[in-house]
């Protein structure tokens, strides 16, 4: 990773001040204020000091809720959020960066009353504790159909604002949720049947009298896709439809695809104090990249057996130059089982990115689709 020097970080951290992922929903003016204030990639100043500027929005959203202002407040609370979110990004793993992380949280649910539509905050009963999860319902439906959905190493369930925001205008439901090994998912990326809190999710959203709990599917994004297209194999039942928006299931987990990726090919990815292997490694609470090659392989789907047991309809969506999650295995899931349907683009990379541009195109490919599959016979 020769180009992430702190010098780079900051030029590409300017480059991406509210238009790309970390830095797209907050004022490209305030991230070149916090900019100026740093002076390391440490990641305990890292986080100190963009958990300087969400609390000057905490402070304005509560002086803006105490005098009956919800407008503002949301506004505020929401970029209090988005500031200690980059705070913890990507994960985190230093004292201050937990601090931001639990700021996030607190923030999020500040600002959560304020969304259009709302947030509901769901614990669900899990292994004597809890799974905890986001519920949005578009106003103006009755019952509408749901997309459950996730992000990967870095995007946890408060980010997933573009998404939500693009199943919304269609009318669906959704419910945001995190992965195994992220946010507040107690079950690690490599525990037996980890997916089996995606599951539990679901026993809670087929209850619910405010969704229509017979139609759900759901939806991954980057490493996050991985949990997708295993549910359409462990839930083919009562899943109408999965989207795998750029992630391997095989090849990916293997130690000859997987140490030149997290090493030689990472340092575009992450913009700030963790590098992509470190992020890797916190779903697994690994140590060292030995380890998460020595653990990876245990998701494989092929050696779990799943490739050839009948799935719910799958949507493989990636970029053909993908140097994260190899494109290799699309082709090898569109081998084995049920006809899956698949859209590759021949110039793009991670997740059908170019490089510098937003995802509008795959994000409306995979939303449409996933409204057609969820209302099918209505």
């Amino acid at each position: 990773m020769e180009n992430r020097t702190f010098e780079n970080v900051k030029t590409e951290i300017l480059r991406r001040a509210g238009r790309i992922n970390p830095f797209e929903w907050v004022r490209k003016e305030d991230v070149e204020e916090v900019v100026g204030w740093l002076h390391s990639l440490d990641p305990d100043h890292w986080g100190a000091e963009w958990g300087k500027m969400a609390a000057r929005y905490e402070s304005l959203g509560d002086e803006q809720e105490a005098q009956g202002q919800n407008t503002g407040a949301g506004k505020f609370y929401y970029w209090a959020y988005e500031f200690s979110r980059i705070g913890r990004y990507p994960v985190p793993s230093s004292p201050e960066k937990v601090s931001c992380y639990k700021a996030a949280l607190r923030n999020y649910l500040k600002a959560a009353k304020y969304f259009d539509p709302p947030a509901e905050r769901i614990e669900i009963p899990f292994q004597g504790g809890s799974l905890v999860g986001y519920l949005q319902i578009p106003r103006g439906t009755s019952r509408p159909p749901v997309v459950m959905h996730w992000g990967g190493v870095d995007g946890w369930k408060e980010d997933r604002r573009g998404a939500n925001e693009a199943f919304h205008r269609l009318g669906l439901a959704t419910f945001t949720i995190d992965m195994p090994g992220t946010g507040e998912n107690p079950v690690l990326a490599q525990e037996h049947q980890a997916e089996r809190t995606f599951s539990a999710a679901i026993d809670v959203l087929e209850q619910r009298p405010d969704i229509d709990g017979t139609r759900i599917a759901v939806m991954g994004a980057s490493f996050g896709g991985y949990w997708a297209t295993k549910l359409a194999y462990v839930e083919a039942k009562r899943l109408r439809g999965a989207v795998n928006w750029g992630a391997g299931v095989h090849r990916t987990f293997q130690p000859e695809w997987l140490r030149p990726a997290l090493t030689e090919r990472a340092a575009q990815y992450l913009m700030g104090p963790n590098s992509l292997l470190e992020a890797r490694a916190y779903i697994f609470r690994a140590k060292s990249l030995d380890e998460v090659l020595r653990t990876a392989p245990r998701l494989s789907l092929k050696t779990q057996g799943l490739l050839d047991r009948a799935s719910a309809p799958l949507l493989l969506i990636n970029g053909k130059k993908d140097d994260q999650h190899p494109i290799d295995d699309i082709y090898l899931l569109m081998e084995h089982g049920n006809p899956k349907e698949a859209r590759i683009f021949p110039e793009a990379g991670h997740m059908g990115r170019v490089p510098g541009q937003p995802n509008r195109e795959v994000l409306e490919i995979l939303s449409l689709w996933l409204k057609q599959k969820l209302t099918q016979g209505i």
